[in-house]
């Protein structure tokens, strides 16, 4: 199950990139002074992007407790 535990490891690892994406493309919109109306519909995809990043990270973490509970 070791196989296992380095997919969840790597599967995590991306979802955390894709978290740190996440604060980089707010930082980004904020910095942009932006008017609300497009800083509302800009921050909403963000958000859909945070939630899928954390599913991902989820995941994989679930993937390497199961390798570990497993092996």
């Amino acid at each position: 199950m070791e196989y296992l535990v380095w997919a969840g490891a790597a599967i995590s690892l991306m979802g955390v990139g894709g978290l740190l994406n996440c604060v980089r493309l707010v930082w980004k919109a904020r910095r942009a002074g932006l008017p609300d109306d497009e800083m509302r519909r800009r921050l909403q995809r963000i958000v859909a992007l945070n939630m899928a990043a954390l599913f991902l990270s989820f995941i994989g973490l679930m993937m390497v407790v199961v390798g570990i509970l497993l092996g």
